[in-house]
């Protein structure tokens, strides 16, 4: 009998945990459940003779694929994976995967969120700004960026997208207008909402050049992830353009100093939120238990994220 380890130092909703019981009963997996555990020690010992793992945030390094003997495939209940050691998985030949699209909606809605909040001035009192009319610019059109775009066209502004990955045909039928160059995309954008991934080619790639592009009282929202940001350029051009915003869902590293420097101009939740509602918290959860059946029933590798 394979044995399934959910390893979620922030656990699952019990919805969520009750259909991925469900499924590795159907498959005839044995469910081993370890929530809000203490140590890497604890991870550990329970990995030693699991199969296949689920998580969310939770760490897989190269001392915890050494220790799990058995393990054979890791599913990340959620879109970025840049908590496990890929290169460590891919030598010992486990398969690495995500569960594409779960989380989605849940972080699109908290993006758009996010720019309302913004613009209302964090909800406090004086005149702020509507979105209807403004230019959205998008960086990735991917599950999520696709999302944002839709709702913002029904609020009624104008969306523009760079991805090097998604054809102009492809967005023109969504109604967003492609954009082939990234000072451009900067440079026509109200509002600029960031969903790359962290990878070394995009690491600390958005600072202070591409923030001093934007037009006057501009907004940046970042629901992707903190690495994407040079922290210190946009910092600086901040300090230099009184008019700019910033609000996160990943805060930086030198939050106390972003806190104290621009007061509303930014803001970033306490927590990273993006995927944080009952309905994505349920959606990947499930979907990553199915996709370890299914691996095991058929070798399906679909959402194979190492080499």
């Amino acid at each position: 009998m394979k044995k399934i380890l959910v390893a979620t130092e922030k656990p699952f909703a019990k919805a969520a945990v009750d259909g991925i019981k469900k499924v590795a009963d159907q498959a005839g997996f044995e469910l081993i459940l370890l929530e809000k555990y203490p140590d890497f020690n604890t991870l550990s010992k329970a990995a030693e003779d699991v199969d296949a793992m689920i998580i969310r945030s939770d760490k897989v390094t190269q001392a915890l694929v050494d220790v799990a003997k058995n393990l054979k495939i890791v599913v990340r209940a959620g879109a970025g994976y840049d908590n496990v050691d890929l290169d460590a998985c891919t030598r010992k030949g486990i398969v690495v995967m995500n569960t594409p699209g779960q989380n989605s909606n849940a972080v699109a809605e908290l993006a758009i969120g996010m720019m309302i909040y913004m613009a209302r001035n964090l909800f406090t009192p004086g005149s702020g700004s509507e979105l209807k009319g403004k230019t959205l610019g998008i960086q990735a059109f991917g599950n999520v960026g696709k999302l944002v775009a839709d709702i913002a066209k029904n609020m009624g502004m104008k969306v523009i997208a760079l991805d090097p990955f998604v054809s102009d045909e492809m967005m023109k039928e969504r109604g967003v207008e492609p954009v082939h160059d990234i000072k451009a995309l900067y440079s026509a954008s109200d509002y600029l909402s960031i969903h790359i991934p962290a990878l070394d080619s995009t690491k600390k790639s958005i600072g202070y050049e591409l923030a001093t592009l934007m037009p006057k009282g501009a907004t940046l929202i970042n629901t992707a992830r903190k690495e994407v940001i040079d922290e210190d350029g946009l910092y600086k051009a901040m300090q230099e353009r009184s008019d700019l915003k910033y609000v996160t869902d990943v805060a930086p590293d030198t939050l106390t100093a972003f806190v104290e420097a621009f007061g509303k101009r930014f803001f970033a939740t306490p927590k990273k939120m993006g995927a944080e509602t009952a309905e994505a918290n349920i959606n990947a959860g499930i979907a990553a238990a199915e996709q370890i059946a299914d691996y095991f029933k058929t070798g399906n590798t679909r959402f194979k994220v190492n080499k």
